[in-house]
């Protein structure tokens, strides 16, 4: 029954179980169906395991609808701590699609720290340098039409997006409480390389930010997660913040968060009524990637509960 509402098919690529969802499916558009597994021995920048900054992963630091642009803009989620600003430029704020390409520069950071610190290669530099067709394989986008063009409007609101975080107070040897503030574009400066007959973006170069670098190449405990291959297939952006919530939140245990914080760190710029019945929406639905999602009452209103769904489980949908 779960299989067939879904419309879900699971194949195996290599030692991946990925869980494919047809048309009918409102939570997930199709996959690519130019993006087979290529040669198995020879992975491309493509093939990275996917992941994200856990730091950053509890709020929205972009904007989730696809309509409105937010140009000029200012965004800000208040936490016990301190807070999150987002600011954006006359391009509009950064959307959680074009978070994918920061996506693919943590996850080329820390395939190559892992190589870097197993002796089999250099220690990354904040540059990265990949093809526009890499990117949009990375990303589980179609090779063709305007995507290529849509690179490089992304990359403009990446570096138009600036994030400023206040978390975390230490107190100094003389009993006084200070805050750390950083401030950074979510990219920093980025260069294209076009055809000049048509204007067709090739390559890209992408400085990415201190904040993100420090966070995998210099943290002794690199602050990243793996992200499930179908969260780029993920439709909605609120069930793009809602499968990084869980990821972050539950892990692979579970989580309780009350619809009204999901509201707020979701930077909605809908009504709370609205979101609310989005959430229960998904909640009937129940086809995250890896998460179970359920509904319960709470003292101040309902809660949501994000369970891990365990291995067993995802092999007993195949049976």
């Amino acid at each position: 029954m779960f299989l067939s509402e879904f419309n879900i098919k699971i194949k195996l690529k290599g030692s991946l179980m990925v869980i494919e969802k047809g048309p009918s499916s409102k939570t997930f558009r199709s996959a690519p169906s130019d993006q087979e597994q290529g040669d198995f021995f020879v992975p491309g920048l493509y093939d990275l395991a996917t992941k994200d900054n856990r730091g950053v992963m509890d709020v929205a630091v972009f904007r989730l609808s696809k309509k409105d642009k937010r140009a000029n803009d200012v965004m800000i989620h208040h936490l016990p701590d301190g807070y999150v600003r987002i600011t954006s430029g006359p391009d509009g704020m950064a959307s959680i699609w074009d978070y994918d390409i920061i996506l693919m520069g943590i996850s080329y950071l820390t395939e190559a720290m892992n190589k870097y610190r197993s002796g089999l290669g250099e220690k990354p530099g904040r540059i990265f340098s990949p093809q526009v067709s890499d990117i949009l394989k990375f990303c589980r986008q179609s090779d063709g039409g305007r995507q290529y063009e849509a690179v490089e409007t992304a990359l403009r609101r990446l570096k138009q997006t600036s994030l400023e975080i206040v978390r975390g107070e230490k107190k100094t040897r003389g009993g006084r409480t200070v805050r750390e503030t950083t401030g950074s574009g979510l990219i920093n400066d980025y260069k294209t390389i076009s055809y000049a007959d048509t204007g067709r973006v090739m390559a890209v170069e992408i400085e990415l930010p201190n904040w993100l670098y420090s966070a995998v190449v210099e943290s002794e405990d690199p602050e990243v997660l793996t992200v499930h291959p179908d969260y780029f297939l993920l439709k909605p952006g609120l069930g793009r913040f809602l499968y990084r919530l869980a990821r972050v939140a539950a892990g692979k245990n579970e989580a309780k968060w009350s619809f009204r914080l999901i509201y707020e760190r979701s930077g909605s710029q809908g009504t709370f009524k609205r979101c609310s019945y989005e959430l229960r929406a998904f909640v009937k639905r129940n086809d995250l990637p890896e998460y179970d999602l359920y509904e319960e009452s709470g003292r101040d209103g309902p809660l949501l509960i994000m369970r891990y769904r365990s291995e067993k489980q995802l092999s007993s949908l195949g049976s």
